[in-house]
């Protein structure tokens, strides 16, 4: 409902904000109002008092304001431009920055294109892999130099965000009290089992004054790079968070969307660039809890507005955070062949379709080996990084991130050409250890197309030249016994039959090769 005072207010700033008469566009979500004036964007909170956000007084609101331009100037340069009050004189008289009594605050901001938000080039397909690249960038930057904070243990600060969704699911009816209470004891549950995992998290520092709203909504392309904006600053305790369950909910976002794949690529890139391995078994229960909270937001706005549309919306977050919540068992696959047979390619193409969201974890070679020798994965190294101690530290390397995965329940996908038999029973006794499945697959292709893709390979990872792929083949691999796969087929297909075989089905593409 809006208040006397409210409504006043927005009719007033709806003429104040006018520019030569043209009309004022509002927009509402469910905490703030923004007036869209010119080249400029105004945010007032809306005067709620909600389970985790409280706006009811105006002294509350304008705190709010200065707050967020403080947390969101270092990320947004050049967007947040600054406060403005709105206040009451002795005659009743509304003004901006006036010197009567106060009445509301506005956050002040440079207007950008709404089609650059990426909320709007989601449902438009136009997310790329090279954008989520840059996203991931920003975001590591940005949790680097997020402060962290020691408060409670890494347990205890899930457990109070679970209670404010618990509180926040009672707001509205779009859920029976059952289900709500069903979801509660899911979480619980799933806590209690990682509870050692996010106190050992907290007590390494991963526990940080983070964004605390990171989804498509709060990122905008600024000069074609991907921007940070519009952080929680209504409440610490909310964005006092693990990083990983920070960027959870850009991963919930794009996996809700249906783009498990660039779901699966930013969790990826993210591991790559932080060596975060060790909470990835938390990412599912991250996600779900990311999806309960968009559930019972929604579910809240549904109410208020009695939209059946935002009801369902509500629901399939909430199913996404059910399904998360089951138990799931970690695998290993492992993906080997000469250099040019498409393991890279087949390992992205298959890893956002084994284990819960956001997928599985990809532990490849190459990229090792760069992270290694300090250099990003596109760097090239000299022929010494490839000498066989070094190689043999990459397999162990590779061992120790497979043992880290599964034992946190975790699945993976490992990516390396596995040519010595000691590599391969190496990484097969890494899963066995813990009793976990593995399925072992061998591309193999004509030598002349694996020198032809070798040769017209440009960028990525790899360093592999024709040269090294010569050594390959001059090389005996021993007797293989994984399973053979036809490297000319294209990686779908491969993926499809791969899916089928770990599943206990049979291939139906012809794409297997008999073993020799």
């Amino acid at each position: 409902m809006i208040t006397e005072d409210q409504s006043a207010t927005i009719s007033f700033l709806k003429e104040a904000l006018s520019l030569n008469g043209a009309p004022v566009e509002m927009m509402e979500t469910h905490i703030s109002r923004i007036f869209l004036a010119g080249q400029r964007a105004y945010k007032m909170k809306r005067a709620v008092k909600l389970p985790y956000a409280d706006f009811s007084s105006a002294e509350k609101r304008l705190a709010a304001c200065h707050k967020e331009v403080e947390l969101n100037t270092s990320t947004a340069p050049g967007i947040y431009l600054g406060v403005k009050t709105i206040t009451r004189d002795n005659n009743g008289g509304l003004a901006l920055g006036g010197e009567g009594r106060l009445l509301d605050a506005l956050v002040e901001m440079k207007r950008f294109d709404q089609s650059l938000l990426l909320d709007h080039i989601a449902t438009s397909g136009g997310l790329t892999p090279t954008m989520m690249a840059s996203l991931v960038e920003a975001i590591v930057k940005f949790h680097r130099r997020a402060l962290i904070i020691h408060g409670s243990s890494g347990t205890a600060n899930m457990a109070a965000v679970l209670k404010v969704n618990e509180a926040g699911f009672a707001t509205s009816h779009v859920f029976s009290s059952k289900e709500a209470q069903d979801l509660t004891t899911a979480f619980d549950r799933r806590l209690t089992r990682l509870a050692n995992l996010l106190d050992r998290r907290e007590r390494s520092g991963k526990v940080r004054r983070c964004h605390g709203d990171l989804h498509l909504r709060n990122i905008f392309l600024l000069e074609g790079k991907p921007c940070l904006f519009d952080c929680i600053e209504f409440n610490d305790q909310i964005a006092t968070t693990d990083i990983l369950y920070d960027l959870a909910f850009l991963l919930m976002d794009l996996w809700h969307r249906g783009h498990s794949e660039l779901a699966n690529l930013v969790m990826n890139l993210y591991l790559d660039n932080t060596d975060e391995d060790d909470g990835f078994g938390a990412l599912p229960f991250f996600i779900a809890v990311r999806a309960a909270v968009r559930a019972h937001v929604i579910a809240t706005q549904a109410e208020d507005a009695d939209d059946e549309a935002l009801a369902n919306e509500a629901r399939s977050y909430f199913q996404l955070a059910q399904s998360l919540l089951q138990p799931a068992a970690g695998q290993l696959v492992a993906i080997g062949g000469l250099s040019g047979s498409g393991k890279s390619t087949l390992a992205e193409t298959l890893a956002p379709r084994i284990g819960p969201a956001p997928g599985a974890r990809i532990i490849e070679s190459d990229r090792i080996r760069k992270a290694m020798h300090g250099v990003p994965p596109e760097t090239r190294l000299p022929q010494a990084a490839y000498r066989p101690e070094i190689s043999a530290r990459v397999y162990q390397g590779m061992v120790r991130r497979v043992r880290l995965i599964l034992a946190e329940g975790g699945t993976a996908v490992v990516d390396a050409v596995f040519d010595k038999a000691h590599n391969r029973r190496m990484i097969e006794k890494a899963a066995a250890e813990g009793g976990h499945p593995f399925t072992g697959f061998w591309l193999e292709a004509d030598p002349a197309l694996l020198w032809q893709r070798v040769a017209a390979r440009v960028g990525g990872p790899s360093d592999a030249t024709v040269a090294i792929l010569a050594h390959q083949l001059s090389q005996k691999a021993g007797d293989i016994e994984w399973l053979r796969m036809d490297a000319t087929q294209p990686a779908e297909t491969l993926c499809r039959d791969i899916l089928r075989i770990i599943h206990g089905q049979r291939p139906v593409s012809g794409s297997m090769r008999e073993s020799v």
